[in-house]
């Protein structure tokens, strides 16, 4: 199964715009504390988020308990940044892998980008631009990732 963490997501809107491509997808979605927004019962069913249901949501205190409970993480993880020298298309992707983003108003901490250069990849755009929304840029790689696996389990 692939797995899509956001680490520290501010915007409610895009975790559920995530949330339903992993629902679509079959993907797994982790979600790397500081949030900036409600996932209880409650807050997800007054948003009408009816696809909720479909997401294997796991919730985490931060990226130290996240690789404590999935060290198997770091062995075929992918760190989506602008900062990164590599295009997305130089990434192989495995049904396994682990796709992670930053926080909308930062990105990823420079410390983790630090520790997996050669798993940096980006998303070609031009200069002037800063960034994608990170909802665009989740279903981009995902959609990448599942095209190089062949779309497993999904018609």
């Amino acid at each position: 199964m692939l797995n899509i963490v956001l680490v520290e997501p501010e915007i409610p809107q895009n975790c559920g715009n995530i949330a339903r491509t992993c629902a679509a997808t079959g993907s797994a979605l982790h979600l790397i504390r500081p949030l900036g927004f409600d996932i209880s019962d409650r807050a997800v069913k007054r948003a009408g988020l009816d696809y909720w249901r479909l997401v294997d949501v796991f919730d985490y205190q931060n990226l130290d308990a996240f690789f404590q409970i999935h060290p198997e993480a770091a062995r075929d993880l992918w760190l989506s940044t602008t900062k990164a020298r590599k295009f997305y298309t130089e990434a192989r992707f495995t049904p396994d892998s682990w796709l992670f983003f930053g926080k909308e108003t930062a990105g990823l901490p420079a410390a983790f980008r630090e520790k997996f250069p050669d798993r940096c990849i980006r998303l070609p755009m031009i200069s002037d631009a800063r960034s994608l929304n990170l909802s665009n840029s989740v279903a981009i790689l995902t959609y990448e990732a599942l095209r190089q696996t062949g779309f497993p389990g999904l018609i």
